[in-house]
């Protein structure tokens, strides 16, 4: 064992409060595992939830798994030393089920490296009845499970609060083999099995047909109420150092590039009662409340919420907030608790643009937004951008360079920082079958935004690596195909030597036509809308008209069926 991991192991821990030690005698043993590091992963409110659900059963001991820390994982590696698990330097290899949060494909390489340093053969044909189940949940598992399909036994398709219960029930039944256990939690609603089913492809490499005994239905949560959800381990060492409350779920507001916005419909909001104990929880720890949500400024009682956390003498932050919900008591609240720069995401430059990816805010809307940052003494503004987008022209990215300088103009003396990035179509949205920009584009896009701007003082622009890009569109839509190459992969550059080695051709995983009824690799799960509804949201997109938010009553998408 790593003296020095353990040692940093304890150290964690000593600093954390509301993590659980259980006596694991009898109970089902589960690795609860986030695939980066302990400051990004204790960001995760999805994490805490999850730990606070299995611990709350009396015959589940759940402990947490980090990426180690670069001098640690060096160490690990050099010497053979095994993963230990956060809450008693356990080897990850020791527990019956390893699950996976994963939110980024940019992470699924860490998967792969986690599961080597736990000395766990990351091939699950591979895997014996002595071998944990390896289960995987969160944002990627739910819109396309396939590129780690070679990896893991199973997936969560929807949200753990009602999926885990019943899965759990039958894990820690125990007394079956690997197969049979398979077969079994395969028929609890929501859950994935992958082995299960069969993909026939075509000799030009797309998808003939998926041999699937059934659909896998997306299950999430109808009541929010009945889970609050909030940080349960309290600690200083986080990327944000807050304590988190969620809101609401889901978002209404139907951009056409957000995966987000079609894989959690419906939009639900939690009670205001809700919240304000969880806000009352919270001051005991005298930590900043960060509110998270799609859009913390469409929730209905926003500005009384702000009113009660500062009355609680409390600062607060938030996720992200719409342009044309926020309200001056929100931005008022944020300044009051030190937000030195105001986010906005206005996505696109033009008109056109934001009736292509069904955007409704306006320009006007942005200007606002800015303005109640000025009135509330915010000097700086961060603004997100995308380049690349279906449809686009040249001119369009020029409008983003226009709506900048006038947005300088107008902010005066403070800074706009720019996060500009390439389009990367996902699965489950409407530009599902949209092509990724060529490199040539998306580079000429970016010096000719960088040029505009360039003389334009207190103005700053970051973007993502190309390379960076085409990766992680090359992972959110894979197939099984890409899935071979993932398996064998614990960095993108590892990755990308093998992709280049295989017969695999990178055009056809980023910039090639797909027909409309071309068979998706997630073509399996049903997230509640048909495939046909969506293609008539691109084929709108083309023709410049947008689509109303939902609704109270509305039955557009097929997900709200009472």
């Amino acid at each position: 064992m790593s003296r020095r991991q353990e040692v940093e192991l304890k150290s964690i821990l000593a600093k954390e409060s509301g993590f659980v030690v259980k006596d694991a005698g009898g109970r089902l043993k589960f690795a609860l595992v986030y695939p980066n590091f302990y400051r990004v992963g204790m960001s995760n409110l999805g994490l805490h939830i999850i730990y606070e659900l299995l611990n709350a059963r009396k015959d589940v001991s759940c402990e947490r798994f980090f990426l180690p820390e670069p001098k640690i994982l060096s160490e690990l590696e050099r010497n053979n030393q095994p993963l230990l698990s956060l809450e008693t330097q356990t080897p990850l290899n020791k527990f019956q089920v390893v699950g996976f949060s994963v939110s980024f494909e940019q992470d699924y390489f860490n998967v792969v490296k986690i599961l080597r340093l736990g000395k766990i053969n990351p091939r699950a044909s591979e895997r014996t009845n002595f071998d944990p189940i390896l289960i995987a949940g969160g944002p990627c598992a739910t819109f396309n499970p396939e590129p780690l399909s070679k990896i893991f036994d199973a997936f969560v398709i929807g949200e753990g609060e009602v999926i885990l219960p019943p899965l759990i029930d039958i894990l820690a039944e125990g007394n079956f083999s690997r197969e049979e256990l398979l077969k079994k939690i395969s028929q609890v609603p929501g859950i994935y099995v992958p082995s299960l089913f069969s993909h026939v492809y075509n000799s030009d490499g797309t998808l003939e047909k998926i041999i699937a005994p059934k659909k896998i239905s997306r299950q999430w949560l109808k009541n929010l109420d009945e889970h609050p959800a909030h940080s349960v381990i309290i600690t200083d060492d986080t990327e944000f150092n807050m304590f988190l409350i969620e809101t609401a779920r889901g978002c209404g507001h139907h951009c056409r590039f957000c995966m987000a916005g079609y894989c959690f419909r419906k939009p639900r909001n939690r009670s205001f009662a809700v919240i304000k104990s969880e806000v009352e929880r919270a001051k005991i720890f005298g930590k900043k409340i960060g509110l998270m949500g799609a859009a913390i400024s469409d929730y209905p009682q926003i500005n009384q919420l702000c009113k009660f956390i500062l009355e609680k003498n409390l600062p607060m932050s938030v996720a992200s907030f719409r342009a044309d919900s926020v309200t001056p008591e929100l931005v008022r609240a944020l300044a009051e608790s030190g937000l030195k720069t105001l986010t906005v995401a206005p996505e696109v430059g033009s008109e056109k643009m934001r009736a292509v990816v069904n955007k409704s805010i306006t320009e006007e809307n942005v200007f606002a937004a800015v303005k109640l940052g000025l009135d509330a003494g915010i000097k700086n503004f961060k603004l997100y951008f995308m380049i690349g987008l279906p449809f686009e022209e040249m001119s369009d990215v020029d409008a983003i360079a226009d709506l900048t300088i006038r947005l300088k103009n107008f902010a005066g003396a403070g800074k706009l920082i720019l996060s500009v990035n390439p389009f990367i179509p996902k699965p489950f949205t409407p530009f599902q079958w949209a092509k990724m920009a060529d490199k040539k584009y998306l580079s000429a896009a970016m010096k000719n935004l960088r040029d505009r701007l360039k003389n334009l003082r207190g103005v700053e622009i970051n973007s993502e690596s190309l390379k960076s890009a085409e990766t992680q569109a090359i992972l959110a839509r894979g197939d099984r195909k890409i899935a071979g190459l993932v398996v064998q992969s614990d960095s993108p550059q590892k990755f990308r030597e093998l992709f280049k080695k295989s017969d695999l051709d990178e055009n056809f995983y980023l910039r090639r036509e797909i027909s409309a009824d071309e068979i998706f690799s997630w073509d399996a799960l049903d997230m509640g809308f048909s495939k046909k509804y969506l293609y008539a949201e691109f084929e709108r997109a083309a023709q410049l008209k947008s689509t109303a938010p939902c609704s109270e009553g509305c039955r557009r998408c097929g997900v709200c069926k009472e």
